[in-house]
């Protein structure tokens, strides 16, 4: 059945085979949910198209302001490479990282 309350009425969460979380206004749980996982460094990815918009900056901020302490790997092509995976696995190694935050589409959650 067709819905006319839209997309941005959508929330959901499931784990296949990690959590996955999805919806409007769900980035504003992140960083509690990053706690509970007992992360502090989370390496966001996304890709370079994604990557300097608003929508990551702003998550990038809201991670920095809760006192977490998140790196940005926004080098993903659209469609990811190996090349993509070991530069991601590079920067998860340099910065610490003790969790990933995929950002976007099928290309951050590829990589």
């Amino acid at each position: 059945p067709k819905s006319s309350r839209g997309l941005s009425s959508v929330a959901a969460d499931w784990a296949f085979p990690v959590p996955v979380t999805f919806g409007a206004g769900r980035a504003a749980e992140l960083p509690a949910k990053l706690r509970e996982r007992g992360s502090n460094r989370p390496l966001l990815v996304a890709d370079k198209g994604l990557s300097g918009t608003p929508v990551v900056g702003g998550l990038f901020d809201s991670l920095a302001a809760a006192g977490l302490q998140p790196r940005l790997f926004g080098e993903v092509d659209a469609n990811p490479t190996d090349l993509n995976i070991v530069a991601g696995a590079a920067a998860y190694r340099e910065h610490a990282a003790d969790g990933l935050v995929a950002v976007g589409g099928g290309s951050g959650l590829d990589a």
